[in-house]
């Protein structure tokens, strides 16, 4: 009977511990990672990823990584190629952000990100309202003055069409009761152009990241009006909020990493715990340093829930635009 007893118990553990090597993810699973930045090198994007890379090696997390580009009609071509070429694809990761939801639409894209796994949220900037400091406009309500009395008087300086600049405009618009799409934006090619037409008075109003006006701002050329934060900024506390002057918006563009379509549950878990490890090395501390990145890590269930709420966000302000391919 002890015979028995001890090969039935010996029986009951080799069960148990083949259970346990067929439900724990392999150790060897993220032994390499693959980051498609859908973008240019040198971009916001490219920035991220490549940053990324350096954080999931520096820290040991991840043997091997690479970074591939694949740019064009704001980030929708990558988007598309991650879709059908990564599908189930464990060790897959792409760089986006809020940028792409409002490309998708004015793109017509076929794909979206919907087809994609959400993994995590990670940095973002926000956007600052700002007029040459040479203007009549001295704070906001100044010029929200201005744009409920003559929405077409107040021309808008920005980056792209449809882009985050421009949704910014929108939503203040919104906000203050105008209808967006009477206002005035001008779509300028860069930050640099963008910046060069609000100084040189050919815009009445300039938006954008707020690393991109900083400089000029600090040096006294430029006045911000409101930065598009929560709260004010710690190190720009003498910039208000656009919420604590009565227009209540808030944006961040923020930039995020998805993987696959078709992946498992314990597979996305096994990508969000490496990207958990990442964003607390050195290495990565020291990009959002140097950048001027805001951590806005989200990740997991949380950064879906988040997702559920901003897309649809940003495709009304879109179609509100009548930006959207249809």
């Amino acid at each position: 009977m002890m015979k028995i007893a001890l090969a039935r118990r010996q029986l009951f553990a080799a069960i148990a511990s083949s259970a346990l090597l067929l439900t724990t993810p392999c150790a060897m699973a993220l032994d390499a990672v693959k980051i498609l930045a859908p973008a240019a090198p040198g971009g916001g994007w490219d920035q991220t990823a490549r940053s990324m890379q350096r954080a999931l090696q520096s820290g040991d997390i991840v043997k091997r990584v690479t970074v591939d580009n694949k740019p064009g009609a704001g980030g929708t071509i990558g988007l598309a190629q991650f879709v059908t070429s990564s599908k189930g694809d464990p060790q897959a990761m792409m760089v986006t952000g809020m940028v792409m939801i409002g490309a998708i639409l004015v793109n017509g894209s076929p794909v979206n990100l919907t087809q994609v796994t959400p993994l995590a949220r990670l940095t973002g900037e926000y956007e600052v309202v700002v007029v040459s400091a040479s203007s009549k406009i001295q704070k906001l309500s100044d010029l929200i003055a201005l744009l409920k009395s003559n929405p077409g008087a107040v021309s808008w300086g920005g980056g792209s069409a449809g882009a985050t600049d421009h949704l910014l405009a929108a939503m203040i618009a919104k906000s203050a009761g105008v209808d967006p799409t009477k206002i005035n934006y001008i779509a300028h090619a860069g930050g640099g152009e963008a910046q060069s037409a609000i100084l040189g008075g050919h815009v009445t109003v300039g938006v954008s990241g707020w690393g991109e006006f900083a400089p000029q701002i600090k040096a006294g050329k430029l006045r911000a009006l409101a930065i598009s934060s929560e709260q004010r900024m710690p190190d720009v506390k003498d910039v208000p909020t656009l919420k604590e002057q009565g227009v209540d918006v808030v944006m961040a563009n923020w930039r995020a990493l998805f993987g696959a379509p078709g992946i498992s549950e314990a597979q996305k878990a096994e990508l969000v715990a490496a990207i958990d490890k990442a964003v607390k090395t050195p290495s990565w501390k020291e990009t959002l340093d140097k950048n001027e990145w805001t951590d806005l890590y989200l990740s997991g269930d949380a950064f879906k829930k988040f997702l559920d709420t901003e897309q649809p966000r940003i495709t009304e302000i879109v179609n509100s635009l009548g930006l959207a391919k249809k």
